[in-house]
Protein backbone atom coordinates (compact mmCIF):
# COMPACT_ATOMS: atom_id res chain seq x y z
CA UNK A 1 0.00 0.00 0.00
CA UNK A 2 2.53 2.45 0.37
CA UNK A 3 4.28 1.71 -2.57
CA UNK A 4 0.67 2.32 -4.37
CA UNK A 5 0.24 5.55 -2.56
CA UNK A 6 3.58 6.80 -3.36
CA UNK A 7 2.53 6.09 -6.93
CA UNK A 8 -0.54 8.10 -6.84
CA UNK A 9 1.03 10.81 -5.07
CA UNK A 10 3.43 10.97 -7.85
CA UNK A 11 0.49 11.43 -10.41
CA UNK A 12 -1.52 13.83 -8.64
CA UNK A 13 2.01 16.07 -8.14
CA UNK A 14 2.36 15.94 -11.73
CA UNK A 15 -1.04 16.89 -12.83
CA UNK A 16 -1.61 19.51 -10.86
CA UNK A 17 1.79 20.98 -10.18
CA UNK A 18 1.80 22.82 -13.37
CA UNK A 19 -1.67 24.09 -12.99
CA UNK A 20 -0.96 25.52 -9.42
CA UNK A 21 2.13 27.17 -10.88
CA UNK A 22 0.25 29.22 -13.02
CA UNK A 23 -1.92 31.18 -10.42
CA UNK A 24 1.06 32.92 -8.77
CA UNK A 25 3.14 35.47 -9.55
CA UNK A 26 6.15 33.96 -11.38
CA UNK A 27 9.68 33.52 -9.53
CA UNK A 28 11.36 36.27 -11.59
CA UNK A 29 9.07 38.66 -10.63
CA UNK A 30 9.15 37.95 -7.27
CA UNK A 31 10.67 41.30 -5.51
CA UNK A 32 12.26 41.24 -2.01
CA UNK A 33 11.79 44.26 0.23
CA UNK A 34 10.07 46.40 -2.79
CA UNK A 35 9.94 49.95 -1.42
CA UNK A 36 6.78 51.78 -2.14
CA UNK A 37 6.14 54.77 -4.41
CA UNK A 38 6.76 57.20 -1.86
CA UNK A 39 10.03 55.47 -0.85
CA UNK A 40 11.60 54.65 -4.52
CA UNK A 41 12.20 58.13 -5.21
CA UNK A 42 13.85 58.74 -1.96
CA UNK A 43 15.82 55.57 -2.46
CA UNK A 44 16.83 56.52 -6.06
CA UNK A 45 18.24 59.97 -5.44
CA UNK A 46 20.24 58.39 -2.20
CA UNK A 47 21.91 56.33 -4.56
CA UNK A 48 22.83 59.22 -6.16
CA UNK A 49 24.31 61.13 -3.54
CA UNK A 50 21.14 63.41 -3.35
CA UNK A 51 19.36 62.94 0.45
CA UNK A 52 16.55 66.05 -0.39
CA UNK A 53 13.89 63.62 -1.07
CA UNK A 54 14.51 61.67 1.95
CA UNK A 55 14.74 64.72 3.71
CA UNK A 56 11.32 66.10 2.47
CA UNK A 57 9.75 62.54 2.82
CA UNK A 58 10.56 62.19 6.36
CA UNK A 59 9.62 65.69 7.14
CA UNK A 60 6.17 65.29 5.64
CA UNK A 61 5.43 61.93 7.45
CA UNK A 62 6.46 63.54 10.80
CA UNK A 63 4.30 66.81 10.28
CA UNK A 64 1.17 64.62 8.99
CA UNK A 65 1.52 62.15 12.51
CA UNK A 66 1.94 59.25 9.26
CA UNK A 67 3.71 57.31 12.28
CA UNK A 68 3.58 53.94 10.93
CA UNK A 69 5.02 55.03 7.17
CA UNK A 70 7.75 56.98 9.15
CA UNK A 71 9.31 53.90 11.12
CA UNK A 72 8.91 51.97 7.89
CA UNK A 73 10.86 54.88 5.77
CA UNK A 74 13.25 55.11 8.77
CA UNK A 75 14.36 51.36 8.66
CA UNK A 76 14.75 51.18 5.48
CA UNK A 77 16.16 54.36 4.82
CA UNK A 78 19.11 53.48 7.69
CA UNK A 79 19.15 49.47 6.15
CA UNK A 80 19.92 50.96 2.54
CA UNK A 81 22.39 53.62 4.73
CA UNK A 82 24.42 50.82 5.99
CA UNK A 83 26.22 49.88 3.10
CA UNK A 84 25.76 53.53 0.62
CA UNK A 85 25.90 56.44 3.23
CA UNK A 86 27.37 59.25 1.58
CA UNK A 87 24.09 60.70 1.13
CA UNK A 88 23.49 60.86 4.62
CA UNK A 89 27.03 62.05 5.70
CA UNK A 90 25.81 64.96 3.23
CA UNK A 91 22.41 65.44 4.56
CA UNK A 92 24.29 65.73 8.24
CA UNK A 93 26.87 68.13 7.08
CA UNK A 94 24.40 70.51 5.62
CA UNK A 95 21.33 70.38 8.79
CA UNK A 96 23.89 68.90 11.56
CA UNK A 97 20.19 69.40 13.54
CA UNK A 98 17.52 68.22 11.70
CA UNK A 99 15.84 65.29 14.03
CA UNK A 100 14.73 63.10 11.05
CA UNK A 101 18.70 62.35 9.70
CA UNK A 102 19.67 62.15 13.26
CA UNK A 103 16.57 59.44 13.60
CA UNK A 104 17.98 57.73 10.54
CA UNK A 105 21.78 58.42 12.02
CA UNK A 106 20.87 56.96 15.41
CA UNK A 107 18.68 53.49 13.49
CA UNK A 108 21.85 52.86 11.50
CA UNK A 109 24.32 53.08 15.07
CA UNK A 110 21.66 50.54 16.53
CA UNK A 111 21.95 47.92 13.50
CA UNK A 112 25.83 48.20 13.83
CA UNK A 113 26.17 47.93 17.51
CA UNK A 114 23.35 44.92 16.96
CA UNK A 115 25.39 43.12 14.54
CA UNK A 116 28.92 43.74 17.11
CA UNK A 117 30.31 41.44 18.80
CA UNK A 118 30.58 43.48 21.39
CA UNK A 119 26.70 44.15 21.25
CA UNK A 120 26.40 45.44 24.94
CA UNK A 121 28.99 47.29 25.35
CA UNK A 122 28.61 49.32 21.93
CA UNK A 123 24.73 49.67 22.66
CA UNK A 124 25.58 51.20 26.51
CA UNK A 125 27.80 53.84 24.30
CA UNK A 126 24.72 55.04 22.82
CA UNK A 127 22.11 55.13 25.12
CA UNK A 128 23.08 58.70 25.27
CA UNK A 129 22.03 59.51 21.74
CA UNK A 130 19.04 57.59 21.85
CA UNK A 131 17.79 59.39 24.80
CA UNK A 132 18.10 62.73 23.44
CA UNK A 133 16.70 61.73 20.14
CA UNK A 134 13.53 59.93 22.36
CA UNK A 135 13.55 62.69 24.58
CA UNK A 136 13.11 65.51 21.94
CA UNK A 137 10.55 63.79 20.28
CA UNK A 138 6.94 65.38 21.85
CA UNK A 139 4.57 63.67 19.51
CA UNK A 140 6.17 60.73 17.65
CA UNK A 141 6.78 56.81 18.73
CA UNK A 142 9.41 56.14 16.22
CA UNK A 143 12.29 57.54 18.33
CA UNK A 144 11.03 55.65 21.53
CA UNK A 145 10.54 51.89 19.19
CA UNK A 146 14.25 52.53 18.33
CA UNK A 147 14.78 52.89 22.41
CA UNK A 148 12.56 50.17 23.08
CA UNK A 149 14.83 47.61 20.82
CA UNK A 150 18.14 49.95 22.13
CA UNK A 151 16.85 49.04 26.07
CA UNK A 152 16.67 44.87 24.90
CA UNK A 153 20.26 44.66 23.69
CA UNK A 154 21.49 46.53 25.84
CA UNK A 155 19.66 44.37 28.59
CA UNK A 156 17.61 47.28 29.98
CA UNK A 157 15.64 45.81 33.00
CA UNK A 158 11.90 45.46 33.24
CA UNK A 159 11.26 48.93 34.82
CA UNK A 160 13.21 50.41 32.76
CA UNK A 161 11.56 49.15 29.63
CA UNK A 162 8.05 49.45 31.34
CA UNK A 163 8.97 53.16 31.06
CA UNK A 164 10.04 53.38 27.61
CA UNK A 165 7.23 51.73 27.12
CA UNK A 166 4.54 53.88 29.27
CA UNK A 167 6.20 57.14 26.93
CA UNK A 168 5.77 54.92 23.22
CA UNK A 169 2.38 54.50 23.77
CA UNK A 170 1.63 57.31 25.01
CA UNK A 171 2.17 58.82 21.87
CA UNK A 172 0.58 56.65 19.82
CA UNK A 173 -1.29 53.73 21.57
CA UNK A 174 -2.05 51.07 18.56
CA UNK A 175 1.74 51.46 16.87
CA UNK A 176 2.93 48.19 15.56
CA UNK A 177 6.91 49.07 15.43
CA UNK A 178 6.76 49.62 19.44
CA UNK A 179 4.02 46.75 20.18
CA UNK A 180 6.68 44.28 18.15
CA UNK A 181 9.25 46.20 19.89
CA UNK A 182 7.51 45.04 23.22
CA UNK A 183 6.82 41.95 21.89
CA UNK A 184 10.31 40.58 21.39
CA UNK A 185 11.78 41.74 24.87
CA UNK A 186 8.41 39.66 26.24
CA UNK A 187 9.47 36.87 24.46
CA UNK A 188 11.47 33.14 25.24
CA UNK A 189 14.39 34.18 23.32
CA UNK A 190 15.07 37.19 25.34
CA UNK A 191 13.63 38.50 29.24
CA UNK A 192 10.05 37.03 29.44
CA UNK A 193 8.41 33.59 27.98
CA UNK A 194 5.88 32.08 25.46
CA UNK A 195 2.82 33.14 28.09
CA UNK A 196 4.17 35.75 28.53
CA UNK A 197 4.37 36.87 24.48
CA UNK A 198 1.37 35.36 23.80
CA UNK A 199 -0.87 36.98 26.37
CA UNK A 200 0.64 40.38 25.25
CA UNK A 201 -0.23 39.50 21.69
CA UNK A 202 -3.20 38.68 22.19
CA UNK A 203 -4.41 41.86 24.70
CA UNK A 204 -2.83 44.23 21.73
CA UNK A 205 -4.68 42.21 19.35
CA UNK A 206 -8.19 42.62 21.18
CA UNK A 207 -7.63 46.32 21.84
CA UNK A 208 -6.00 46.95 18.31
CA UNK A 209 -8.04 49.56 16.07
CA UNK A 210 -9.42 48.46 12.99
CA UNK A 211 -7.42 47.64 10.06
CA UNK A 212 -4.34 47.86 12.56
CA UNK A 213 -1.64 45.48 11.67
CA UNK A 214 -1.44 45.15 16.15
CA UNK A 215 -4.69 42.89 15.15
CA UNK A 216 -1.94 39.95 13.50
CA UNK A 217 0.54 40.63 16.26
CA UNK A 218 -0.56 36.96 18.15
CA UNK A 219 1.16 35.37 14.32
CA UNK A 220 4.14 36.95 15.09
CA UNK A 221 4.12 35.48 19.13
CA UNK A 222 3.34 32.16 17.09
CA UNK A 223 6.54 32.69 15.25
CA UNK A 224 8.65 33.21 17.86
CA UNK A 225 7.46 29.99 19.61
CA UNK A 226 7.72 27.80 16.54
CA UNK A 227 11.61 29.07 16.24
CA UNK A 228 12.36 28.57 20.29
CA UNK A 229 10.04 25.27 20.75
CA UNK A 230 10.63 25.16 24.63
CA UNK A 231 10.85 28.12 26.64
CA UNK A 232 11.14 28.81 30.61
CA UNK A 233 7.64 27.72 30.61
CA UNK A 234 7.75 24.70 27.88
CA UNK A 235 6.24 24.50 24.67
CA UNK A 236 3.47 26.88 23.26
CA UNK A 237 -0.11 24.97 23.09
CA UNK A 238 -1.02 24.33 19.35
CA UNK A 239 -4.44 25.48 19.94
CA UNK A 240 -3.27 28.62 20.54
CA UNK A 241 -0.64 29.26 17.82
CA UNK A 242 -4.13 28.10 15.88
CA UNK A 243 -6.13 30.71 17.53
CA UNK A 244 -3.25 33.40 16.66
CA UNK A 245 -3.60 32.16 12.68
CA UNK A 246 -7.11 32.60 12.75
CA UNK A 247 -6.56 36.23 13.55
CA UNK A 248 -3.99 36.89 11.17
CA UNK A 249 -6.02 35.44 7.92
CA UNK A 250 -9.11 37.44 9.16
CA UNK A 251 -6.66 40.56 8.84
CA UNK A 252 -5.17 39.44 5.74
CA UNK A 253 -8.37 38.68 3.91
CA UNK A 254 -9.88 42.60 4.40
CA UNK A 255 -6.99 44.01 2.54
CA UNK A 256 -6.56 44.03 -1.50
CA UNK A 257 -4.31 40.57 -3.15
CA UNK A 258 -0.99 41.83 -3.58
CA UNK A 259 -1.46 44.85 -1.58
CA UNK A 260 2.34 45.89 -0.23
CA UNK A 261 1.02 47.25 2.99
CA UNK A 262 0.21 44.41 4.91
CA UNK A 263 3.44 41.84 2.84
CA UNK A 264 5.80 41.53 6.30
CA UNK A 265 2.36 40.62 8.16
CA UNK A 266 1.25 38.03 5.26
CA UNK A 267 4.92 36.84 4.63
CA UNK A 268 5.11 36.14 8.78
CA UNK A 269 1.62 34.43 7.72
CA UNK A 270 2.40 31.88 5.46
CA UNK A 271 6.02 31.31 7.04
CA UNK A 272 3.93 30.11 10.45
CA UNK A 273 0.96 28.04 7.91
CA UNK A 274 4.19 26.18 6.32
CA UNK A 275 5.45 25.36 9.48
CA UNK A 276 2.03 23.95 10.98
CA UNK A 277 1.59 21.83 7.11
CA UNK A 278 -1.49 23.77 6.59
CA UNK A 279 -0.51 23.62 2.95
CA UNK A 280 -4.03 25.14 1.48
CA UNK A 281 -4.36 27.87 3.73
CA UNK A 282 -0.57 28.62 2.76
CA UNK A 283 -1.07 28.24 -0.54
CA UNK A 284 -4.01 30.94 -0.55
CA UNK A 285 -1.65 33.43 1.47
CA UNK A 286 1.37 32.78 -0.75
CA UNK A 287 -1.25 34.18 -3.53
CA UNK A 288 -2.60 37.49 -1.46
CA UNK A 289 1.35 38.19 -1.24
CA UNK A 290 1.80 38.25 -4.79
CA UNK A 291 4.84 39.51 -5.75
CA UNK A 292 5.94 41.27 -2.19
CA UNK A 293 8.32 38.74 -0.70
CA UNK A 294 10.01 40.01 2.55
CA UNK A 295 13.41 39.42 4.06
CA UNK A 296 11.70 39.02 8.10
CA UNK A 297 11.04 35.59 7.97
CA UNK A 298 12.25 34.12 5.45
CA UNK A 299 16.29 34.82 6.20
CA UNK A 300 15.62 31.91 8.44
CA UNK A 301 13.31 29.58 6.40
CA UNK A 302 13.94 26.00 5.36
CA UNK A 303 15.38 26.10 1.85
CA UNK A 304 17.11 29.68 2.01
CA UNK A 305 21.03 30.54 1.62
CA UNK A 306 22.04 32.82 4.81
CA UNK A 307 21.62 35.96 3.72
CA UNK A 308 18.92 35.08 0.51
CA UNK A 309 15.35 35.42 1.84
CA UNK A 310 14.17 35.58 -1.55
CA UNK A 311 15.05 32.09 -2.02
CA UNK A 312 13.68 31.02 1.38
CA UNK A 313 10.54 32.67 0.00
CA UNK A 314 10.82 30.76 -2.99
CA UNK A 315 11.70 27.61 -1.63
CA UNK A 316 8.23 27.45 1.02
CA UNK A 317 6.56 28.71 -2.04
CA UNK A 318 7.39 25.74 -4.00
CA UNK A 319 7.29 23.00 -1.11
CA UNK A 320 3.20 24.41 -0.73
CA UNK A 321 2.80 23.73 -4.05
CA UNK A 322 4.81 20.38 -4.11
CA UNK A 323 2.37 19.14 -0.88
CA UNK A 324 -0.60 20.69 -1.74
CA UNK A 325 -0.81 18.92 -5.43
CA UNK A 326 0.35 15.74 -3.56
CA UNK A 327 -2.58 15.99 -1.74
CA UNK A 328 -5.06 16.84 -4.41
CA UNK A 329 -7.58 14.18 -5.92
CA UNK A 330 -6.98 13.21 -9.38
CA UNK A 331 -10.63 13.72 -10.03
CA UNK A 332 -12.29 16.41 -8.13
CA UNK A 333 -11.73 20.29 -8.03
CA UNK A 334 -8.75 21.78 -9.34
CA UNK A 335 -6.11 22.82 -6.41
CA UNK A 336 -6.64 26.32 -7.31
CA UNK A 337 -10.47 25.81 -5.68
CA UNK A 338 -9.67 24.02 -2.98
CA UNK A 339 -10.08 27.20 -0.45
CA UNK A 340 -9.41 26.36 3.24
CA UNK A 341 -11.48 23.18 3.92
CA UNK A 342 -10.06 21.77 1.17
CA UNK A 343 -6.77 19.04 0.43
CA UNK A 344 -3.95 20.00 3.31
CA UNK A 345 -5.71 22.10 5.52
CA UNK A 346 -5.28 21.95 8.82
Amino acid sequence: MSLLRALVGIVRSARHAPRLAAELVPGDDVLLDAPDERLSPALVAAALGDPEPAAKLLATTRDAGEWEDRDRYVTRLATFAYSRGDWLTRWLAAAPGDPDALLVTAQLAVRRAWESPARGERLRELAPLVREIAGEAPHDPVPWRLALDHARGAHAGHAVFESLWEQAVRRSPHHYGCHVAALKYLSAQWYGSHRAAFDFAEQAADDAAPGSLVGALPVRAAYDGLRVPQGPDGAVPAARIDRAVRRALALSADFPVGDPWPAEVRNLLAYVLVERARWAEAWEEFGRIGPYATSFPWGAARGAVRGDPLLGFLAARDRTRGELAHRTPLRGPGPGRTGRGGPGGH
